[in-house]
């Protein structure tokens, strides 16, 4: 650790360097400077360093090793675990690097390390193109991309990882390289789900496909015909087409325009289809689900930048999520997700989801450390309160929902989904075989282990 006269040297330095702005405890803009999505996360870094260009990046990595300061990277900032911060360390913040830069002609895009989800689809949209992204508007790229991605559009074009075209990274030694199938190929292979192990990515390209329209079917049923519910969603969704996705959503009725008033702060069973084509198409595919007595029904083609906001959350909640991978989705199973809902904690923002995977996910480009393509099906327990009072129970309510699929899960898992739990799950996050391959790459890049505020690999 750095001597207080040096580490004052080095920050003033830093503030007079930097493009962007420097905050460290006792500024103005702190305490809002850290605060992340999740509001059980509660760390005071010594600096937040908010970066607007790659140079900056370089000049708060070479600070932070000067200083032998643990380096935390923030983007969207909504990893449940809080690794977008730490205490008394650097935080690298991107928020401020968000543009985006689409090629038509080439069907690819470029987008800042700090751009969020909204940022991208908002600008592909106007040319009718679009890439594999998250489910909420407000999740950060660079962080989602690198983690693996999986969206509403994976059933189609496979995970975001699989369309990654190239990254440029600033490693650990502040030195800026590119990765992609023809520079640094082993570097590449490993950010397609490494995530931010070894540098911090200040642009990606990725692949663009052609969405000239987008279709929803959102549902809402009361509980008790949930049961019917999944297993309908179920058939109809495994031989459906590759342009429908999806999920089932156990979920809290909220004050909307759309929600009848008797139902707000009730639990209800959601059906929502989307579709990467037509309204006349998905009506098709949807007649099995509309056919079921249901309270609440919102069925059009709409804009796919749209759709992305229609599971954000608040900020300011209380959070805690997890996610198993299983083999299928037989009644069994389909008895005991539909039984837990019976205790999920209601009112809430909690979701207990059931998404379906397959199609371009699974005949997806094997060789890349997400072993969880294969899986026909993912439950997400996704748990979001006000009250701290409430910690306990919810926490333990995603827990519960993880035990209960242990007979049918595949023993994999996509760590977006998920926060700390341990060695043995990042292990199960990238496959066991992988994990020494990405210990070798973390060595070679990062051999000190200084981009740890994440689903670590250790360097070999």
């Amino acid at each position: 650790m750095a001597s207080p006269s040096k580490a004052g040297t080095a920050l003033a330095a830093l503030r007079e360097d930097l493009v962007g702005d420097v905050f460290a405890p006792g500024d103005p803009g702190y305490d809002e400077n850290r605060t992340v999505y999740n509001a059980m996360i509660d760390r005071r870094p010594a600096v937040v360093a908010q970066c607007v260009a790659e140079d900056d990046v370089v000049r708060s990595v070479r600070f932070a090793r000067d200083l032998d300061l643990p380096i935390a990277v923030r983007g969207g900032g909504h990893s449940v675990a809080g690794m977008a911060l730490n205490d008394g360390g650097l935080v690298v913040d991107l928020r401020h690097m968000r543009g985006v830069t689409v090629d038509p002609a080439a069907a690819a895009v470029r987008v800042a390390g700090g751009a969020t989800m909204s940022d991208l689809d908002r600008a592909c949209q106007p040319f009718g193109l679009a890439t594999t992204g998250g489910r909420a508007s407000t999740t950060g790229v660079g962080g989602f991309v690198l983690g693996g991605g999986s969206g509403w559009l994976e059933r189609c074009w496979g995970l975001a990882a699989d369309n990654l075209l190239g990254v440029e990274l600033v490693t650990a030694d502040g030195s800026k390289v590119h990765a992609s199938a023809d520079e640094n190929p082993e570097l590449f292979w490993g950010l397609h789900g490494g995530s931010s192990n070894f540098g911090i990515a200040t642009a990606l390209t990725l692949k663009l496909h052609e969405l000239p329209a987008f279709s929803i079917a959102l549902l809402l049923y009361l509980p008790e015909f949930g049961r019917e519910v999944v297993r309908t969603y179920r058939d109809m969704i495994e031989p459906g087409p590759l342009e429908a996705g999806g999920a089932v959503i156990y979920l809290t009725g909220q004050a909307e325009e759309f929600m009848p008033p008797q139902l707000v702060g009730t639990m209800l069973c959601g059906a929502l289809l989307t579709y990467a084509g037509t309204e006349e198409d998905m009506r098709k595919l949807a007649e099995p689900l509309l056919a079921l007595p249901h309270e609440v029904e919102i069925v059009g083609q709409m804009p796919y930048a749209d759709v992305q906001c229609m599971l954000d959350d608040p900020p300011g909640l209380r959070n805690y999520w997890s996610a198993e991978y299983l083999t299928g989705l037989p009644d069994d199973y389909v008895d005991v997700f539909c039984a837990r809902a019976d205790s999920m904690p209601v009112p809430s923002n909690t979701l207990h989801v059931l998404f379906p995977e397959g199609g371009a996910v699974t005949d997806g480009p094997s060789e890349y450390p997400v072993p969880y393509r294969g899986a026909p099906w993912g439950v997400h327990p996704f748990a979001a309160w006000e009250d701290p009072a409430d910690d306990d129970r919810c926490v333990e309510w995603v827990r519960e929902v993880r035990a209960d699929a242990r007979p049918w899960r595949t023993g994999d898992v996509y760590l977006n989904f998920i926060g700390d739990e341990g060695t043995e799950r990042v292990v199960a996050g990238l496959g066991a075989e992988n994990t020494g391959r990405l210990a070798a790459l973390k060595r070679e890049y990062d051999p000190d282990n200084v981009f740890r505020f994440n689903h670590n690999i250790r360097p070999a």
